[in-house]
């Protein structure tokens, strides 16, 4: 991600129905350049512990996705992703997820990920499972958002388990 991606970030980090189970947003054009920003920064970081990039259909940004290392030490990190709404349902998510994994495991040397979604976002859950994360429970209560507490469903996977394919 790199600061020339502003305008097309906004283009769906403003819209409400992209942000509805987070606890930011709808963006403001001034929000979405410093997350921008500092997702272009962290690629200079030592040591990077933060791995934001675009997701290019052609030359045509329509998402993101991010993996970030939560534990150094325990080598445990994360993953969330997103896509512009006009591409929702078609496959992209899954490909970010896998390839969030890929990168995770393969080239950070992560041993665990984790990934979380709200239960109502049924897309979200349906991408981490097709990605083959293991679905582990529900925290209650994890996120203040618009509408009142968030629970979070919670889904991993293991280095092993990326390996066997």
């Amino acid at each position: 991600m790199e600061a020339a991606d502003s305008a097309a970030v906004h283009t769906w980090a403003s819209r409400p129905e992209y942000c509805r189970f987070q606890s930011w947003g709808p963006n403001t054009e001034q929000q979405t350049q410093e997350f921008v920003a500092e997702s272009a920064a962290a690629w200079s970081q030592n040591p990077q512990t933060a791995y934001v990039c675009v997701v290019l259909v052609g030359d045509k940004v329509i998402g993101n996705g991010e993996l970030n290392v939560q534990q150094p030490r325990f080598r445990r990190g994360a993953i969330g992703y997103g896509l512009h709404p006009d591409a929702w349902g078609r496959g992209f998510g899954t490909a970010i997820g896998r390839e969030l994994l890929r990168v995770g495991f393969e080239e950070v040397g992560l041993h665990r990920i984790d990934a979380t979604c709200d239960p109502r976002n049924l897309g979200s859950a349906a991408v981490l499972r097709k990605i083959g994360m293991t679905y582990e429970g529900r925290q209650r209560q994890t996120m203040l958002i618009r509408d009142g507490w968030r629970d979070s469903e919670m889904f991993s996977m293991l280095e092993d388990e990326w390996r066997a394919g």
